[in-house]
């Protein structure tokens, strides 16, 4: 994963310790430039961070006034921060993180654009040869329902096909790459009698699972939305495989903060006004409800029997 250059850098950050008068997060502090490995040859690490449960706390209570020192503890407070949406807050706490990726999961993850990224850099920088191959149990037939999903698992013999393709063009499209540069690690000419392509342009070959990196910096609120989106089950896996391990890194940075984004966030469900009548109507036991009658998309009717399915009876 990282060159013997670059694991000494890593150790070496890690034995080094600064005296500081800002708040730490000792369980924090231990994850800080551990790369926890994602995808084979990808990896989030910890780079930076500034503040957590109690600055948020701090934050709300300077806002709120003494009142809620002596009617609320730390728990208590950021439960009630999350579970009204009282958002500034959370965005006191920020975090930066390293990230090597595929070029196909960036682009994704770029959409969330209330964060500070900074990206290797392609037109500069040669691209190492890594790219991500999914396992044969990942490769799946395109969804009939869902047109940017997946559907059932292909037979073994069908994802080996797959992925010897995948391979091939992998191969082949960094040949190409490294022909049009035609330059050596050091950058010297490899074949005088070719051109030295610009990077900018060469690098148009490549296919977007070759991974890249990048630094990103963002607030926790921030955070969590993109948590919220991208650790969820209907997430493209690859992208979920990295937010699930950014989940660990913001459980030992504000555990009270992670554990209130999981129980009103993550784990929660957000009801429409017709799907609470049509529920209330449910529970009173006035027959079987028609939802979509009652207001509700066929989509949406058939997401709240999925949601609980011990209505199902008593709906259609």
């Amino acid at each position: 994963m990282f060159s013997t250059d670059q694991q000494s850098q890593i150790d070496a950050a890690r034995a080094g310790w600064t005296q500081t008068r800002r708040t730490v997060v000792p369980a924090a502090e231990e994850a800080l430039y551990t790369p926890l490995p994602v995808l084979q040859t990808g990896f989030v690490r910890l780079i930076d961070y500034m503040g957590g449960d109690e600055a948020i706390v701090q934050g709300a209570r300077v806002s709120y006034g003494k009142g809620t020192r002596s009617t609320s503890d730390d728990r208590g407070l950021i439960r009630y921060l999350m579970r009204n949406r009282h958002t500034s807050p959370f965005e006191l706490a920020v975090a930066k993180f390293h990230v090597r990726a595929p070029i196909f999961v960036t682009r994704q993850w770029f959409r969330h654009r209330t964060a500070s990224i900074n990206e290797y850099s392609a037109r500069y920088s040669v691209l190492e040869k890594e790219f991500y191959f999914p396992r044969p149990e990942d490769i799946a037939r395109q969804s009939s329902s869902n047109k940017q999903g997946r559907g059932d698992i292909l037979p073994m013999e069908a994802a080996e096909h797959v992925l010897d393709l995948l391979r091939e063009d992998a191969t082949r499209c960094y040949d190409h790459y490294l022909e049009m540069l035609n330059q050596d690690e050091d950058g010297n000419v490899v074949d005088p009698d070719r051109p030295v392509v610009a990077r900018e342009l060469a690098r148009m070959t490549l296919p977007v699972n070759v991974m890249t990196q990048f630094y990103w910096q963002i607030n926790l609120w921030n955070l969590l939305h993109f948590l919220r989106l991208r650790a969820d089950a209907h997430a493209q896996y690859e992208i979920r495989a990295y937010a699930d391990a950014i989940l660990t890194l913001v459980e030992r940075w504000a555990p009270q903060t992670y554990e209130a984004f999981r129980d009103y966030m993550q784990e929660a469900a957000l009801l429409s006004g017709p799907a609470l009548r049509a529920l209330r109507a449910i529970l009173a036991g006035d027959g079987t409800v028609d939802l979509q009658a009652a207001g509700l998309s066929k989509r949406e009717a058939t997401e709240l029997i999925a949601l609980l399915p011990e209505i199902g009876s008593r709906a259609r």
